[in-house]
């Protein structure tokens, strides 16, 4: 006989979107603060001049820190809208299940458009 689980457990249970975006609320945070030491590397390699801006637009540019920038654009824009709902919730709306899920959605969908916006925008498209 195979011995069950005294409490739930994570593999047991689905995750209800509020709890992932939870999680990912956080994470994003943390995202964002590393993403601001490329943020200080970029100011500082501006006031250093020529050879140090050229590393830094040769690391940003290649693949590995394209990818590494379109990340911290999508974490930002999810940090953003993760914080709006929770703005909403410190106001006492969106606690009732329907509006939680809807919000939840809202902040998914609106993360990818403002991150696309984002970057059709910096490329000159729009």
């Amino acid at each position: 006989m195979r011995e069950r689980p005294l409490s739930p457990h994570l593999q047991v249970y689905r995750w209800p979107l509020s709890m992932a975006l939870s999680i990912l609320h956080r994470a994003s945070g943390v995202a964002l603060s590393v993403g601001a030491i490329v943020l200080v590397w970029w100011l500082m390699a501006v006031a250093a001049g020529g050879d140090q801006y050229q590393r830094f637009v040769d690391c940003v540019g290649s693949p590995l820190g394209k990818l590494a920038l379109f990340g911290w654009t999508l974490a930002m824009m999810f940090h953003l809208m993760s914080g709006i709902r929770h703005l909403l919730w410190d106001m006492g709306w969106g606690f009732e299940r329907e509006r939680s899920q809807a919000t939840g959605w809202i902040v998914v969908i609106g993360t990818v458009v403002l991150t696309a916006l984002v970057w059709l925008l910096a490329r000159g498209g729009l």
